[in-house]
């Protein structure tokens, strides 16, 4: 997610004290509190490779050797809004304790009147008693599962997809359905990732920010879109192959598999290499569409370079009738309030937005995170990559962008800052951003100029490759960049993170 959110004058009055204003670049804004301003590289980055540098090696946890499989066969009755989905999971155990129980996330029991479960079963057919705890469902075993032990369920329910009402107080609502299009993310249940010695990893929702952490799964997804002989389009994490009125769609080592479906949208798409971008817009935005599409195009030909290879063969890009930018793994949504603004320079919140969004196809989608305890583990790196893109393909917007996106809101505030804590300012939510996005970049452009380009870009792609496909946490990042080699490293560190992080680190 972004942390930014725009509209016409009047949605940007509406979530101006809230988000990310929408500051133009020929009205500067109201006078503010200095906030620190780093000097920024003149020329494009040229990365290293990964040899140019020497690394430590860091111990992030192996990838579990049996990744979860959802197959999923859903009906979407367009008009009515009602989605009917018939659910088989195999779990495996991949921890070293035997579980006593499975914990499915349901995101939909959020919304009143949305969730009917029909039925719910193991393989065998015996009928499972679930246990509700708000979105948590406790489903009781047979019998303990040991490690490396695997248990099969069916599910069949149906949705009434909710139409949300847009609060500037709290986090967007992507899931559900407007006038022009219907929004299916994190639709069906799923199991959360398990930590030794800990438990679920399951998080409550805080009023700002994203809670939800997913283990990489293989999905194999059917859908059958029925709107009453109007065409539809479908958006989806993934390339469909047509079988009869079924779109088909595998999803590998995904986070998970998100979609959506208008009779509305124009299409306009492009290739990077083997990589298909599709951009999904509204008519009357044909021109920020385009904008769109060619942005994520341009990020993502230079996050190739600096990160490693994107490892999808498509990714989507729609435009979305909620408020400010949302990820998930192959499709990316960007708030119609960016396409409304949208003038054609790069100067602009739709084309920072959407750097930001196609760099969490890195930092989430491939390196997965504790999105509500350590959310700066992706959203600092996707800001900050913000920064590179305008660096290598528009310098001559960079000065807007450090001016515009980071320094009008005074980065202040540790990191390392959950969505829980707001560290007990006025807006919570604006110290929430000015901490975890804003203060984020700015450390990570002093980690770079402490290091030096070389190590800094190393260290990026080493951690990437090395936390592929697993949780990643903290302590391990600093693990990899070793912050006890370098008094001067560790002078940075102290300057923008927690006493408990440096505690961990002398660790």
């Amino acid at each position: 997610m972004t942390a930014g959110k725009s509209g016409r004058l009047m949605l940007a009055c509406m979530v101006i004290a809230l988000l990310t204003a929408c500051a133009s670049p020929g009205n500067p804004p109201p006078e503010i509190s200095p906030s620190p301003v780093l000097p920024t590289a003149t020329q494009p980055i040229v990365p290293p490779t990964a040899t140019s540098v020497s690394l430590p090696t860091a111990s992030p946890t192996p990838q579990p050797p049996q990744r979860a499989q959802y197959n999923l066969l859903a009906e979407l009755d367009y008009w009515s809004h009602i989605l009917t989905v018939q659910e088989q999971i195999e779990y495996t155990n991949n921890s070293p304790e035997a579980l006593s129980e499975l914990l499915l996330i349901v995101e939909p029991l959020r919304y009143d009147g949305t969730f009917k479960l029909d039925n719910l079963s193991w393989s065998d057919g015996t009928p499972i008693e679930p246990v509700y705890n708000g979105a948590q469902v406790r489903l009781p075993l047979p019998e303990p599962l040991a490690p490396g032990e695997s248990a099969n369920l069916s599910l069949g329910y149906s949705l009434n997809l909710p139409s949300p009402t847009p609060d500037p107080s709290i986090r967007p609502i992507p899931f559900g359905y407007t006038d022009r299009q219907t929004n299916l993310v994190d639709w069906y249940p799923f199991i959360p990732p398990y930590i030794p010695g800990q438990g679920w990893l399951a998080n409550e929702p805080s009023y700002y920010g994203e809670y939800l952490a997913y283990e990489a799964a293989d999905f194999t997804v059917r859908i059958k879109p029925s709107a009453a002989g109007t065409p539809l389009i479908i958006a989806a994490s993934a390339p469909a192959v047509q079988e009869g009125e079924w779109h088909v769609y595998q999803h590998e080592a995904a986070r998970n598999f998100a979609w959506s479906a208008s009779h509305a949208y124009e299409t306009a798409t492009a290739q990077v290499g083997p990589v298909t971008v599709t951009s999904y817009f509204f008519p009357i935005h044909a021109l920020s569409g385009q904008a769109a599409l060619q942005t994520t195009v341009e990020a993502l030909e230079l996050y190739n370079r600096l990160y490693g290879p994107y490892q999808r063969t498509t990714l989507s890009v729609v435009e979305a009738d909620f408020l400010d930018g949302m990820e998930y793994d192959g499709l990316y949504f960007l708030s119609n309030g960016f396409y409304n603004l949208y003038t054609g320079t790069p100067a602009e919140y739709l084309v920072a937005i959407a750097a930001h969004e196609t760099a969490h196809q890195w930092f989430y989608a491939q390196v997965g995170n504790d999105q509500a305890n350590e959310p700066w583990l992706d959203e600092a790196l996707c800001t900050y990559s913000e920064r590179l893109y305008y660096e290598n393909l528009h310098p001559e917007a960079l000065d807007w962008w450090w001016n515009y996106r980071i320094n009008y809101y005074n980065p202040r505030g540790w990191v390392d800052t959950s969505v829980y804590n707001p560290q007990g300012d006025a807006q919570p939510y604006a110290a929430y951003r000015a901490a975890v996005y804003f203060n984020g970049a700015v450390f990570l452009e002093e980690l770079r100029q402490t290091i030096g380009d070389p190590a800094f870009f190393t260290f990026l792609q080493q951690y990437v490759e090395q936390s592929s496909k697993i949780l990643i946490t903290g302590a391990q990042f600093f693990e990899l960049l070793n912050p006890t080699s370098s008094p001067d490293l560790q002078a940075v560190l102290e300057k923008y993170f927690s006493s408990s992080y440096l505690l961990d680190m002398n660790h």
